[in-house]
């Protein structure tokens, strides 16, 4: 017998959530930076466990890592929100994961409120335990306990993978009897495009001031593979023509630091010679246009 079933990872930006789900799938299906509002899109991890022995069932869990939640201030905003809010309902189990008290901000609470009604069974992971002190991690547990809304409270951390695998065994208990629906081998369903221009824009956050980040956008203009090639065209977008040049750097270093990183992962991902060229653009106010928005890959759930 197999079970399966759906699970969202839900919570504030850069809390780890991302982070989380590449500890459960154990290989990097979502991009990860200390930068807020990495995560854009739902992205899918898939966890899979073939029983080991006879009479022991087999497992698969598809991790919805979502987008950070917070009080949107422009569309892409706003998309965003209502992508992470759009899995409340139609997953088996939401893992909400958090990393502070309760009172140390609003964040928390207004995910907490937006849950209120929701009847998805939940699980409480409270992450970087590794730098969290005895006595806080007490006043965290016991603040979310009181609220008497989680089936279960786990202290982990998922940088170093400390206690999730206990997580990840009571969200085995929560599955229901049910089909493998991605072969045992498959890690997440992400089209190939979409991943390379994942990996892009995270070298581009890790090389950028605090200034740029949330209005950066790429787009794979061109795609094609042949015998260990691969080709691809991207285009790095931003709002402001001074944001171009600080992309860009001082005799194009910068970018071609960005190709260099970028080329060198979806080699190693691939197993393949990639060939990638980098141009960069303005479009100016991108994020509150519903036709860019649309042309970057940020739609409407249906």
């Amino acid at each position: 017998m197999t079970k399966s079933g759906f699970a969202g990872i839900i919570g504030r930006p850069n809390v780890g959530k991302s982070t989380l789900m590449n500890c459960i799938v154990g290989e990097k299906v979502a991009i990860t930076t200390d930068k807020p509002q990495t995560t854009r899109n739902s992205i899918r991890g898939i966890y899979t466990k073939m029983p080991g022995a006879p009479g022991e069932e087999g497992v698969q869990i598809i991790f919805i890592d979502t987008p950070g939640i917070h009080k949107p201030r422009n569309k892409l905003g706003g998309f965003m929100t209502d992508m992470a809010k759009s899995t409340f309902n139609e997953v088996d189990v939401l893992v909400f994961l958090v990393d502070d008290e309760l009172s140390s901000g609003t964040g928390d609470k207004y995910i907490l409120d937006l849950l209120e009604g929701v009847a998805t069974p939940k699980i409480l992971a409270i992450n970087k335990i590794d730098k969290l002190g005895p006595e806080k991690f007490r006043k965290i547990y016991e603040e979310y306990e009181e609220l008497g809304m989680f089936s279960h409270i786990f202290g982990i951390s998922a940088i170093d993978g400390k206690n999730v695998s206990k997580l990840t065994g009571a969200l085995e208990k929560l599955m229901c009897e049910g089909p493998l629906y991605f072969p045992e081998d498959m890690v997440t369903d992400s089209p190939e495009r979409f991943v390379c221009s994942e990996i892009i824009r995270e070298k581009t956050l890790m090389y950028l001031d605090e200034e740029v980040p949330h209005g950066v956008a790429v787009e794979i203009e061109s795609f094609s593979e042949s015998p260990g090639l691969i080709k691809i065209g991207a285009v790095i977008y931003c709002e402001k023509k001074s944001h171009k040049g600080i992309i860009i750097g001082k005799d194009g270093k910068k970018l071609k630091g960005v190709g260099k990183s970028a080329r060198l992962e979806i080699e190693a991902l691939f197993g393949a010679k990639v060939f990638l060229e980098l141009w960069v653009k303005v479009k100016e106010n991108w994020r509150d246009s519903d036709f860019a928005l649309s042309n970057f890959g940020y739609r409407k759930q249906r």
